[in-house]
């Protein structure tokens, strides 16, 4: 099945509305909001948040969440920097840690659909599984950095030949335009739109619920701990509570962009406009003098509103 992009297409047009309105008030209301050097931090902001999106999207498509996101994000920020700070060469560093983080978002999605237990029960008793072993390995300190290319990579200041945006933004468009065709022209794609509106439809035309649950999973648990090595460059030290601004963060961005918490439909390119609009109210917020906690509490009620309007649909097997 098709997801329906009628729905699917208005919400992140809205999405992408909202966007553009923020970005104006902002300019209005906030001296220097517009400037180059504010927009360039704005959109690594948007893109390190959008990259830890993509395996909520994904999830939520299959009729899943994933709440274990953001302790991977902190695993892999800590043993990246770990590891690298032993001696280690950074690409195996990186093959290590996304080998581990596969296998962690694989048995996330093993035990979730082999045992049919909710994934938001078992990804968050993974997630604070893996966040102890880190304490404990760490003993709760945990030391290193990231080589200096993968700094400039996220540099707010950094360019790319002559323009004036780190290589991150064009890396992560490159990124989102191969998710958003593996979504829409893939069998995969096919399987998870399938799979999320309508389970058992999707088994009697042979998708094998396990296995989809094990590769969303383990892709989810990969992008997050891209997005812990990339918050490894852009903070310069390992913090194992680096991720957890991301545990409702993903969520709300992917609700703003129109998919659906039921499943069944849904799309990454509006998740990616739900992460500009979550970045561009926390920037107005901060920058009309807000506190960190009201700040929050704003994001909460965006998040409360958004759900009471489309948690509320019938799923899609329903209108079938």
């Amino acid at each position: 099945m098709r997801p329906n992009f009628n729905s699917t297409g208005a919400r992140v047009a809205g999405a992408i509305a909202i966007a553009v309105a923020l970005h104006i008030a902002g300019t209005l209301l906030i001296p220097g909001y517009s400037s180059p050097f504010a927009i360039r931090a704005m959109l690594v902001l948007a893109c390190l948040l959008a990259v830890a999106c993509v395996g909520q999207t994904l999830t939520i498509i299959i009729g899943g969440i994933d709440l274990s996101i953001p302790f991977v994000i902190g695993f892999a920020n800590v043993v990246a920097a770990q590891l690298y700070g032993d001696g280690m060469n950074f690409v195996l560093v990186c093959a290590i840690v996304g080998v581990l983080a596969l296998g962690i978002g694989a048995l996330n999605g093993l035990i979730s659909a082999g045992l049919n237990l909710h994934p938001l029960i078992v990804t968050l008793g993974i997630g604070t599984i893996i966040q102890g072993a880190v304490l404990v390995w760490t003993k709760g300190f945990p030391s290193g950095s990231a080589p200096e290319a993968v700094t400039k990579f996220v540099s707010i200041g950094g360019s790319v030949g002559p323009i004036p945006v780190p290589w991150l933004i064009p890396a992560f468009i490159v990124i989102s335009a191969l998710i958003i065709l593996m979504l829409n022209r893939t069998p995969y794609g096919r399987r998870l739109f399938a799979l999320g509106a309508n389970p058992r439809a999707a088994k009697l035309a042979l998708v094998n619920p396990l296995r989809m649950w094990m590769i969303t999973y383990a892709l989810s648990a990969l992008f997050a701990a891209i997005a812990g090595v990339l918050l490894l460059g852009f903070t310069g030290s390992a913090y194992g509570d680096v991720g957890q601004p991301y545990l409702f963060q993903t969520i709300a961005a992917v609700v703003i962009g129109g998919t659906a918490l039921v499943g069944g439909r849904g799309s990454y390119l509006g998740t990616v406009a739900g992460a500009v609009v979550l970045t561009e109210i926390n920037t107005l917020l901060i920058g009309l003098g807000l506190q960190p906690s009201l700040v929050q509490a704003a994001l909460g009620l965006v998040i409360i509103l958004l759900v009471s309007l489309y948690g509320r649909e019938r799923h899609v097997s329903a209108s079938i």
